[in-house]
């Protein structure tokens, strides 16, 4: 991240259909890191970040990811490991893990995304993925005990991250 971007916001999308089990742990991390910010600013509206549920993921996000400075996507991604582990992407990374063989309809739109961002030339400086293995993704509102363990450790990899760009800044 650049200096005269570490006065913008960080952008956090949660990705994924919350009627699919832990398809949709991105919305329910972001939602979750949502509701911690609101309990620790109670009064106070002014945050470091813009909080958005990116659903199944468009090209509709494009200016919102474009006019970012910095992004971190959540979203179920097959990542080879155990239910519940999380990984996460950084920048190129990001690119080579959604490179290839897509493995999710996010995978393909989140890769579209930041292409179609990229040949703009306004792909956010500081891009981050953070990718939790799945155990299901049948019918059901919630994510199974293993994936929704993740939540805690997932909304404390957002802080971090963010704290590390706003650090390098």
């Amino acid at each position: 991240m650049t200096a005269a971007s570490c006065n913008r916001k960080v952008l956090v999308v949660g990705v994924g259909n919350t009627l699919l089990k832990d398809d949709g742990i991105g919305v329910h991390v972001t939602e979750s890191f949502r509701a911690s910010l609101n309990a620790q600013l109670s009064q106070s509206t002014d945050t470091n970040y813009d909080i958005i549920d990116g659903g199944t993921i468009g090209l509709s996000l494009l200016p919102v990811i474009e006019d970012a400075a910095a992004v971190i996507v959540v979203d179920a991604s097959e990542i080879g490991e155990q239910p519940g582990c999380m990984r996460i992407f950084h920048n190129q990374e990001i690119d080579r893990q959604l490179s290839g063989k897509k493995k999710t309809v996010h995978e393909v739109a989140l890769a579209d995304l930041f292409s179609a961002a990229a040949i703009r030339g306004r792909c956010p400086p500081a891009r981050a993925l953070i990718a939790i293995q799945p155990e299901s993704t049948d019918w059901g509102l919630e994510p199974t005990p293993a994936v929704r363990a993740t939540i805690p450790m997932a909304c404390a990899a957002i802080e971090e991250i963010s704290r590390s760009w706003r650090n390098e800044a």
